[in-house]
């Protein structure tokens, strides 16, 4: 089954799941907050994503509110306690497919793709 990864408040996390639910697919939810993930998940995600900053949302509240030493992780690990102390750095929602294939970021056509839908 899809699972989609985000934030419950998430506006686009929001339209993602509407999404799938207009198309009659099914997936299951998780808001990274109230569930927290394994650290090395992170490392599997970046690895999928083409790296930290592409996994990272950098434009969020909470990355700017950040003091700039902990704007520069210099190892996997200390991105991994990044994470673990904010797991809503992570751009959403990142949906995880059946297959294991990893995808951020929501829109229409991005998702007709991905799931084959609306053809």
């Amino acid at each position: 089954m899809t699972t989609l990864y985000g934030l419950k408040n998430c506006d686009t996390c929001k339209k993602a799941q509407n999404w799938l639910k207009r198309f009659g697919i099914a997936y299951a939810f998780v808001d990274v907050r109230e569930s927290p993930q394994v650290p090395d998940t992170f490392v599997a995600w970046k690895d999928a994503v083409g790296g930290w900053d592409a996994l990272i949302n950098k434009s969020s509240t909470t990355w700017r509110n950040l003091p700039p030493n902990r704007k520069t992780p210099g190892s996997d690990a200390e991105w991994k306690l990044l994470l673990r102390e904010h797991p809503t750095l992570v751009k959403r929602p990142l949906v995880v497919m059946d297959d294991g294939s990893i995808h951020q970021g929501f829109s229409d056509n991005g998702f007709k793709k991905l799931f084959e839908a609306g053809k």
